[in-house]
């Protein structure tokens, strides 16, 4: 499913008032407190996940981390509301609204429609959505140019490749994913550019927006065949781009013994389980919490905008995490053409450039 930019008024229809099968928030740290700094006052932020769940290492994940850093950093009450499936997505955004919270958070394209009738109904609640677009004026999208960190990503991906292949997958053919992708095929073609190799990039065609998808986000074992595949045509650098599926992807690295992995979203050294560590050769970062904390700031002191956040190498929205265990095997000379080509993606002598680009 394509982003597609929602306008308010599109939708219409009564607002769902059936709460069954809303997840509650996590007993352990799902709440907040009013106790804090007075820039809180009594203020309170409600954030509802997609179907992924809140801990699915992704953008989920670091969209909570970035609200509990808001409430510690402004002392608001923040809670989260978890979506196990498709039939709490708007009952949760309802419930969430109905809260009388004057700030909601929603994470995905699964809650876009959701986001844009409660904004309809509630136009003076304001609301943020992350890796999704909808046109309303009291609702900011959270958005990332990942294909410009992924650029980075793919030429480091081709410089410590040994077998020259490298490859990637995705959850699903949707902009905020093929725009990973996009940027990763194109810094393995810088790489061939500037090196004269040729490296190969499984699993995506920019040209046609087409390639290797597992068709959802939680299916471990879907991930772990669709890299196993990869492995066995001697790809030894993978990108998954598929939130909890990715975990497959490194279960399968990790039993090769001679690929490693480049995680998205969050730094995958520190949120899959420790057993991965030592097939973490990067990660693709989208700063969303960073993000989430500076807009819920704003709002307290009553400068909110519906004006898109999009996250880019120049304002540290995206990034390259550090190589961690794996720092050795990455040569100086690449490290140091890595920070060249950032520097110029950054001044705009090199353009990054995706359909799916923000």
């Amino acid at each position: 499913m394509r982003r597609r930019i929602l306008t308010a008024g599109i939708l219409s229809g009564a607002v769902a008032l059936v709460l069954a099968g809303c997840a509650p928030a996590p007993s352990s740290g799902g709440g907040g407190s009013t106790a804090g700094p007075e820039a809180g006052g009594d203020y309170c932020a409600r954030m509802v996940t997609n179907s992924g769940g809140l801990e699915d290492r992704s953008f989920n994940q670091s969209s909570w981390a970035g609200l509990q850093e808001a409430q510690e950093e402004f002392g608001i009450d923040a809670q989260v509301l978890v979506s196990t499936g498709e039939t709490d997505l708007a009952p949760n955004v309802t419930q969430a609204v109905d809260s009388g919270c004057t700030f909601v958070l929603t994470v995905g394209y699964e809650l876009a429609d959701a986001t844009l009738e409660e904004a309809g109904n509630f136009p003076d609640t304001h609301f943020a959505i992350v890796d999704e677009t909808v046109d309303a004026p009291n609702v900011k999208p959270i958005v990332f140019d990942t294909a410009q960190a992924s650029y980075l990503a793919g030429y480091l991906a081709a410089g410590v490749s040994k077998t020259g292949v490298v490859a990637t997958f995705g959850g699903g053919n949707q902009p905020p994913v093929t725009l990973f992708m996009d940027g990763f095929v194109d810094g393995v073609a810088k790489y061939n550019e500037v090196h004269g190799t040729q490296v190969r990039a499984l699993g995506w065609d920019k040209a046609a927006q087409d390639g290797v998808f597992t068709g959802d986000f939680e299916d471990i074992n879907k991930g772990k065949t669709v890299t196993q595949g990869f492995l066995d045509q001697g790809a030894d650098v993978i990108l998954p781009v598929a939130g909890q599926v990715g975990e497959g992807a490194a279960s399968a690295v990790l039993e090769s013994g001679s690929a490693s992995l480049i995680w998205v979203d969050n730094d995958g050294y520190e949120t899959l389980p420790a057993e991965y560590r030592p097939i973490v050769l990067t990660s693709v970062l989208k700063n969303t919490g960073d993000a989430v904390v500076q807009i819920v700031g704003d709002d307290i002191d009553g400068e909110f905008s519906a004006d898109p956040f999009i996250g880019t190498l120049e304002n540290e929205g995206v990034a390259l995490a550090p190589f961690h265990d794996l720092e050795a095997s990455v040569p100086e000379e690449l490290r140091a053409e890595i920070d060249a080509l950032q520097a110029e993606i950054v001044a705009g002598t090199v353009v990054v450039d995706s359909p799916s680009a923000p």
